[in-house]
């Protein structure tokens, strides 16, 4: 290694401040939530006055304390903004058991430290409500510490045992009202805001017997929990390191000074035991070895200071009430204190990341591509149930960097060989990019495997580094100085060197001397190849999935795991048996003309044939223009004769011929030919006989084809006001009848028509839905891809336009802050200089616009809201149900229909088996269980109404089941009526003749914020048609493109759809 000698100091430095929003204890508060300006007009009137009484008032005063964040899985997996997250990532509803018992505060050295499980997370304020009651609160005290310091040199003097008794027994039976300096939470508010409670089971369907990743855990009841808060100084921000200490900690003094007891760390501040400690407070001095130098030297040590003090006991009677359904919040510290200790073990084994851990030895790697590799890993939870405690228990891959020689991670990323061709200044940015943060190892010192984390890369080839040797000046070359000292003559000089250590004192190091050190995690985002393979590789078919879990709990041995026992957790062997019921799929109606005038999907799915769509779309003018160079002229307009004749079959009064012939354009002049073209159709309209109006534009790109597919859908639905259809050049090649007929189904709902309805919606009998006007509503927010941290995140709504059928959805979208998971736009009202008082919002419109379809006015809301974890549910509830309620009263004095707000959960590891998988009446070709199977009982939550609900037949791989939990009802559904409907409406979905896994208001959601995405960065998109559902998927920034955000800098609004657009599906 050769270190370049600098006398000049960087003007910035490293910051050792952990980065992760998991961090220590909760001693730091997140800032308060911002609030943006909404982005677009003033809302208009409201169409229509209403005709019947409301149900009181829209607006409501927010004062008191209410419920904090729901825990369950981490808010971090799901981007929760920082706002949002608690110090461990979640906060508890209402005062947790330790704060109601035994919060205290120590004064130490003139230092205030706050003491409790979650001392330091403010909780979100909450408005007066209905189905509220009032949470307790009792007071804790104040605990001054002993004391005591230990080395590994010098045992720590014991103390008194009958102290320390003393001071537990007073931690933990602190009687109401004693005087104490603990914080003391606001006071709660006379009504507190709460989730509704499970209306009962559903009993509609066939009863069958499933099997759910889920083991029963067990806990004994003679475990006296305690939580010790730890320091480590000096500071590190590495779990590993941290653990490390702890580790040897143990090792050194568990007989000795920790009373045998057999602590969980969690790798930061918190310490948990089965038992009290001998002690309130003691330090030790750990030496740990520093393992960067390999065994042919000499290792560094370094002292490592910890601090163990008493912070308060855990409660477990509050977790038996809450289980039992005797309480209705969850006591999260409790749950985070076993869900610790089991991930105890898997932590010395494996590498985590996340709730998940990974080894090459737990599945055969495979490569990706471009230095990366798979790891095969399972992913572990404890979860509240209605069995009890449950672990959650399933298969993970994710993505590896290679331990390669550096010169092979270059040829794989470059793909061609790296060391003849001198490198472009674009090969430079690539490797730069994919090679800063990684762990190398040398190579050329024996023994000695030294690592080092990469900073950058030389701007100069390695034969071109010279450095100085001494003070007087003299220098030498890398070349030179590798040879001489090491006997080594670096071969590829052509190459830069990497650039080691800090911007103060920088080491290059050559690439050939370096490797990859092995188990670093890629974050990144992966290029559509990858993602392809790491599907490939991941897919596996239900009774595979099965016996790997099966497998996973074996080679874990719950049974034997000492810190299992130490806490008295036993874990069964067995998959949980779960009571389902198989949902009868609904009657579909087709146009009276078809020779089907009606159908009953069979597994999940059906087809065209015979049928003619239920209300036809008319295309009556429209034009064509080819991308790909690949495609003659001749096979377009043979393309086009296909597809117009296929939406002739379906139904659609399409005309044959196009405003102007086809064309061929280049994609890199995609405006100016848009545009032309369309000046062009528009003047020839003016003497066209069928309107004039353009309606459609077909396009015809190639298979890859960049940012082309953006680029189009941001001119024609922001600039243009069309809607188009985009073709890839292997489905015109093939020309196959099931993909023409999927494409006219994408057709007839952007020109807006509707292809089939359910035949319920047409009778009236769905119910809550047919008795009185309904609008069903959809959202989701999409963030920006990893690596990419200055782009907005995206919300977007849709709602029904038609009322009875609910099959229309309109959809708006808005740009909103980074990593901002509660939807801004929903409601704003703002203060304009004429008209005073103006509000405006996603749903004031989306309710405008159904009133002005319908004409009526919505007496009933049905929400669904996707891409919400269980540890934002308050938050989430608390913003946009008020928001929604706003939007109703803004329109209209006492006009408050009744809200029914869903969320809708895909990102969970929930996995339902069939109980015989060899019994073809309940599974289907793929093996997985049937669509509408549903369940509520056993695996769901204790007291709240949720279900998991699989709606789709599988195609490959294992089904996902859609979880869906009710945070508010006032419409007051019964579990059959909801579940019923939800599913129902998942064989509504416009796209294919299939029912979809999620309820498609929620789906359309998601398909209209990726669209946006391509409104803001047209440039980056690397899709291709909409067609195979694969492009909604990769849109978004280049993945080697990162830049920074400007805290509190404004977000840059989408521009506007046309308002031709807003009213179809444009999104489809």
């Amino acid at each position: 290694m050769v270190r370049k000698k600098r006398t000049d100091v960087a003007a910035g430095g490293e910051s050792s401040q952990s980065q992760e929003a998991s961090g220590g204890r909760g001693v730091q508060r997140p800032p308060a939530a911002g609030c943006g300006a909404y982005q677009g007009g003033g809302g208009r009137g409201w169409a229509f006055q209403s005709q019947q009484g409301g149900r009181g008032s829209g607006g409501y005063g927010v004062s008191g304390r209410g419920g904090p964040q729901r825990g369950g899985m981490s808010p971090q997996h799901y981007g929760a903004p920082q706002q949002y997250q608690g110090s461990r990532g979640y906060q508890p509803r209402g005062p947790t058991p330790s704060q109601q018992q035994s919060g205290a505060v120590y004064e130490s050295g003139g230092r205030r430290h706050e003491s409790g499980p979650f001392s330091g997370c403010p909780r979100p304020l909450v408005p007066d409500l209905p189905q509220a009651t009032q949470a307790p609160y009792q007071a804790g005290f104040t605990l001054q510490p002993m004391p005591s310091v230990a080395s590994s040199a010098s045992p720590p003097p014991e103390e008194s045992h009958s102290e320390v008794k003393t001071l537990v027994e007073q931690l933990s039976l602190q009687p109401e009202g004693a005087p104490t300096q603990a914080i003391q939470p606001a006071p709660p508010s006379s009504k507190s805001m709460r989730i509704p409670l499970r209306p009962g089971k559903g009993s509609t369907g066939i009863r069958c017997i499933v099997k759910a990743n889920h083991f029963c855990a067990e806990l004994l009841p003679d475990k006296d929990l305690h939580q010790y808060d730890v320091s480590i100084t000096p500071e590190v921000t590495s779990r590993a390191v941290n653990r490390k200490v702890m580790e040897k900690l143990v090792v050194l003094y568990r007989e000795s000074h920790l009373g045998q007891r057999l602590p969980a760390y969690d790798g930061r501040k918190s310490l948990y035991t089965a038992g009290p400690l001998p002690f309130v407070l003691k330090e030790f001095i750990i030496a740990l070895t520093d393992e960067e130098d390999g065994a042919g030297a000499p290792r560094r040590e370094r002292d490592f200071r910890v601090v163990i003090k008493l912070a308060a006991r855990v409660d477990l009677h509050h977790l038996g009430l809450f289980l039992q359904g005797r309480q209705a919040d969850a006591p999260q510290e409790a749950l985070h204190v076993l869900d610790i200790v089991l991930r105890q073990l898997p932590t010395t084994r494996y590498s985590p990341v996340g709730r998940s851990f990974y080894s090459p030895d737990l599945g055969r790697r495979h490569p990706l591509g471009e230095g990366l590799e798979s790891w095969r890993g399972f992913y572990q939870s404890i979860r509240p149930t209605q069995m009890g405690l449950s672990l959650n228990i399933d298969m993970s891959t994710t993505a590896f960097i290679e331990p390669l020689h550096v010169i092979d991670f270059v040829t794989q990323l470059l793909n061609r060989d790296a060391s003849s061709m001198p490198l472009s200044d674009a090969d430079r940015v690539k490797i730069k990019k994919a090679l800063r943060g990684l762990k190398v190892e040398v190579t050329h010192r024996g023994n000695m495997r030294r690592k080092y984390r990469i900073s950058g890369l030389t701007s100069q080839a390695t034969r071109e580094l010279t450095f100085s040797v001494d003070e007087r000046g003299t220098m030498k070359s890398v070349t030179e100085y590798f040879q001489e000292t090491y006997g080594i003559v670096i071969q590829y000089t052509h190459l830069p060197c990497l650039q080691v250590g800090n911007q103060r004192r920088p080491n290059y190091l050559p690439m050939e001397v370096c490797k990859i050190v092995e188990g670093q995690r890629y974050s990144k985002r992966l290029n559509k190849d990858q993602i392809t393979a790491l599907l490939n590789v991941t897919c596996q078919r239900p009774q595979g999935r099965e016996h790997d879990i099966m497998q996973t709990v074996r080679d874990n041995d719950y049974q034997n795991d000492p810190y299992a026992r130490e806490f008295g957790i036993r874990i069964s062997d067995r998959l949980a048996s779960v009571e389902a019921r198989i949902l009868p799929a609904p009657r579909l109606k087709y146009h009276d003309t078809g020779r089907e005038r009606d159908c009953l999907p069979q597994v999940g799915q059906w087809n065209m044939r015979n049928k003619k769509m239920v209300n036809a779309g008319t295309v009556n003018n429209w034009i064509c223009i080819n991308f790909s160079r690949t495609v003659q002229d001749r096979q377009v307009r043979q393309f086009c004769d296909e597809l117009v004749n296929m939406c002739h079959i379906s139904g659609m009064a399409f005309n044959p011929d196009p405003v102007l012939p086809p064309i061929t354009a280049w994609p890199n002049q995609v405006e100016r030919t848009l545009k032309t073209r369309f000046h062009d159709a528009m003047t020839q309209l003016h003497h066209h006989p069928h309107g004039r109006e353009l309606d459609l534009f077909i396009f015809i790109l190639p298979d890859k084809n960049g940012s082309l597919y953006g680029d189009l859908k941001r001119i024609c639905e922001t600039d243009l006001g069309l809607v188009s259809q985009c073709c890839l050049t292997k489905h015109v090649y093939k020309m196959n009848q099931q993909y023409l007929a999927n494409v006219a189904l994408k057709i007839n709902v952007k020109v807006g028509g509707r292809n089939t309805l359910l035949m319920d919606a047409i009778s009236r009998r769905i119910p809550f839905v047919s008795d009185q006007p309904t609008i069903i509503f959809g959202a989701d927010v999409t963030h920006p891809h990893p690596g990419e941290d200055s782009s907005p995140s995206i919300a977007a709504v849709v709602a029904s336009q038609d009322w009875p059928e609910v099959t229309k959805y309109a959809g708006l979208v808005c740009t909103q802050a980074h990593r901002q998971d509660l939807i801004e736009d929903l409601f704003k009202s703002w203060q304009d200089p004429v008209r005073g008082t103006v509000s405006g919002g996603m749903i004031k419109e989306l309710l405008i616009s159904f009133s002005r379809a319908t004409g009526q006015k919505p007496q009933r809301i049905i929400f669904y809201r996707d891409g919400v974890s269980e540890g934002q549910f308050y938050q989430v509830l608390l913003s946009e149900v008020d928001a929604i309620r706003k939007a109703c009263d803004s329109l209209e004095p006492n006009y408050q229909p009744p809200v029914t707000f869903v969320v809708v959960q895909k990102r969970h590891h929930t996995r339902l088996f069939a109980n015989n998988h060899r019994d073809w009446n309940t599974v289907d070709k793929s093996g997985n269980i049937l669509p509408g199977t549903v369940v509520d009982s056993k695996i769901c939550h204790p007291t709240e109404f949720d279900f998991y609900l699989c709606s789709h037949a599988g195609i490959k791989g294992t089904s996902r089941p859609a979880h869906y939990h009710v945070l508010w009802d006032e419409n007051k559904f019964t579990a059959d009526a909801l579940q019923s409907l939800t599913n129902n409406l998942c064989y509504t979905y416009a796209r294919c003749t299939r029912s979809v896994s999620v309820v498609p208001p929620a789906y359309y959601a998601h398909l209209a914020a990726f669209r946006a995405r391509f409104y803001m960065e047209p440039e980056t998109s690397d899709s291709g048609s909409m067609t195979s559902g694969m492009a909604a998927g990769h849109g978004g920034m280049d993945p080697g493109r990162r830049t920074t955000r400007v805290p509190g800098a404004s977000v840059k609004p989408l521009p506007a759809l046309k308002d031709n657009v807003k009213k179809v599906m444009f999104y489809c």
